[in-house]
C-alpha cells in the first residue's frame, strides 16, 4: 500500500509516518519505479506497535526500546518489566502534580465567580501575582508535558 492509504488505515499523519521512518522506529519501504513508497502489512503492524505506545504516552527512546526486544522475541524481557516500571513511576509523578495543578487553576477559578470588567478579574490579577513573584517555582508551576 502507498502512504497515503496507511495513513487513512492506522489513522495516522503521512507526516508522522516520514517521522518515524526518519527516527529509525519505521523500516524504510520498498520504493516503486516512480519513488513512490509501498509498505507492506508488517509496516502497519509495527506502526499499530509504535501509536499504542505513544498513546500509553511513552517517549520514542521508550518506544525504540520495546520495539528492539520485538524484534528479538527470544531476548529475556527483564528490562522491558524496567522500562515499564519506571514509565509508571513517571506517570504517577505526573498525575501528583497534575492535581496539584488542578487546585491551583480551582483557587483561580474561585477567584471571579461573575462576568464583569476584565480590570477588575480575580483570575487575571491572582496568574499577573503569581507571575510577578521572584522565588523559584515548584513543580506544579512547570508545564506537564503530555498533559494535553
Amino acid at each position: 500500500m502507498r502512504i497515503g492509504e496507511l495513513a487513512r488505515a492506522s489513522g495516522t499523519p503521512i507526516e508522522t509516518i516520514r517521522f518515524y521512518e526518519r527516527e529509525g522506529l519505521l523500516p524504510a519501504p520498498s520504493r516503486t519505479e516512480g519513488n513512490y513508497r509501498i509498505y507492506a502489512a508488517a509496516h502497519a503492524e509495527r506502526l499499530g506497535f509504535i501509536r499504542q505506545c505513544r498513546g500509553l504516552d511513552m517517549t520514542l527512546d521508550e518506544v525504540r526500546v520495546l520495539l528492539r526486544f520485538k524484534d528479538m522475541p527470544n531476548a529475556d524481557c527483564g528490562e522491558v518489566n524496567e522500562l515499564l516500571d519506571e514509565h509508571i513511576g513517571h506517570v504517577a509523578q505526573r498525575i501528583r502534580e497534575l492535581r496539584i495543578l488542578e487546585r491551583e487553576l480551582r483557587t483561580l477559578r474561585a477567584q471571579c465567580a461573575a462576568p464583569h470588567a476584565a480590570a477588575d478579574c480575580g483570575i487575571l490579577q491572582g496568574i499577573e501575582d503569581a507571575a510577578g513573584q521572584t522565588s523559584k517555582p515548584t513543580s506544579a508551576r512547570r508545564h506537564i508535558r503530555g498533559a494535553h
